[in-house]
């Protein structure tokens, strides 16, 4: 009996390692090849004796499965403490407000903006949408990248009602407008999660937004 191809099929592709579907078969596999190894020991010709040397590079392929589902197991291991680590630090901003892009939900208390117009700006507003995407309120900035308060009053001093409000930084020089581009607003953190090897955070508007993504984080008022 031949072992041969048996264990080259038992080989993880180059980019499989560390991904569980590719560990299951090839433990699955190396199971195999042990019956397989043991079997022919067991039912060889005496008269026939297996070639020492063919013996030998089967159990040198063993040898080799065996490291690689350990090597396997390992790296199955040190993801999921990183993965654990990730968690760990995500969950200490639950509570707190992280600067992103995205909609912010509003229910009464301020919303700090932080814009970032291009330097060539000699006009800058902020524009306020509601969840419909209507406008709903627009401000002059100042033509810098101080962080701005909105109040949550439309353009006639009203109180806008709670609920879901995007904003969008507009620049514009000599009358003519340069970019038009969302703007970074801090959004209460209320739940970390783990999806696909990346942290994500759920925001109080119900996004979604990757950590990385997060590029200032400060305590709730």
């Amino acid at each position: 009996m031949d072992i041969t191809q048996t264990s080259a099929a038992a080989q993880p592709a180059s980019n499989g390692i560390g991904n569980a579907a590719t560990s299951s078969v090839l433990s699955s596999d190396f199971e195999v090849f042990l019956q397989m190894l043991t079997a022919q020991a067991e039912y060889q010709d005496p008269l026939e004796p297996i070639d020492s040397s063919e013996y030998a590079a089967q159990l040198a392929q063993f040898s080799m499965v065996e490291q690689q589902v350990m090597t396997n197991d390992l790296m199955q291991e040190m993801l999921s403490a990183l993965g654990a680590n990730d968690m760990a630090s995500a969950a200490n901003w639950i509570g707190m407000e992280a600067l992103v892009q995205g909609p912010v939900q509003f229910a009464g208390a301020p919303i700090t903006i932080a814009p970032n117009p291009p330097v060539a700006a000699d006009e800058v507003n902020l524009v306020v949408t509601n969840a419909q995407g209507t406008e709903v309120a627009r401000r002059s900035l100042p033509t810098s990248a101080e962080p701005y308060t909105w109040d949550g009053l439309d353009a006639s001093g009203s109180a806008l009602p709670y609920g879901e409000y995007s904003f969008e930084i507009e620049s514009s020089s000599n009358g003519d407008t340069l970019v038009k581009e969302p703007a970074l607003a801090y959004n209460r953190v209320t739940e970390a999660r783990i999806e696909s090897g990346s942290t994500l955070l759920v925001l109080e508007s119900g996004y979604l937004v990757h950590a990385q993504s997060v590029t200032g984080l400060r305590e709730a008022p």
